[in-house]
């Protein structure tokens, strides 16, 4: 039950929004009664910061951190996710944008217990890629490159191209990103 509860909020706030999204309209998605909801969730803002910590940390584990991770450079691996991501919107037809900055711009000013929860998402996401190009450069490679530099541009690039998407319902911008960044 919890697991659904948090599927269907997880699904509401990126649709609509964490303001936009009543616990009663929650309740009625998951099929489950207010007392069960509490008991899993005692207030809404438990419900967004396991939604936070739970689903959006783990989507950018999956979708950001584990590819550049396993990518023979981190360049390949931002150019692989910024690929993959654009093929997987086009083939969508539409783009929801990024799940971390939707809530990052609804929630960072609402609550400095949701602003932390973004953040730390965002700085885990910068210190993989900043790792990554740490091992790289002990491999030889990207020597003139500034690892937290290049990993502030990557995401902050990701960041804005996935915004302009969404307003724009077309992720070209991706890939003019994804270009530039490869001149960087």
């Amino acid at each position: 039950m919890r697991r659904k509860v948090l599927d269907v909020a997880e699904e509401a706030f990126q649709a609509r929004g964490y303001h936009a999204s009543s616990l009663g309209d929650l309740m009625a998605a998951a099929g489950v009664s207010g007392g069960a909801l509490h008991h899993h969730f005692p207030t809404k803002k438990a419900l967004a910061l396991a939604v936070i910590e739970e689903r959006v940390a783990a989507a950018v584990e999956e979708t950001w951190i584990a590819p550049v991770k396993t990518a023979a450079s981190a360049r390949e691996g931002v150019r692989a996710v910024f690929e993959a991501v654009a093929a997987e919107l086009e083939q969508q037809g539409f783009v929801r944008g990024c799940p971390l900055n939707n809530l990052a711009h609804e929630l960072s000013l609402a609550d400095p217990d949701f602003r932390a929860a973004l953040a730390g998402i965002f700085a885990a996401w910068r210190q993989a890629i900043a790792d990554k190009i740490t091992a790289d450069q002990q491999a030889g490679r990207e020597q003139g490159t500034d690892p937290q530099r290049f990993a502030a541009l990557a995401v902050a690039t990701y960041s804005g191209a996935m915004s302009m998407a969404k307003t724009a319902q077309d992720a070209t911008v991706l890939h003019d990103c994804l270009a530039a960044l490869g001149e960087a």
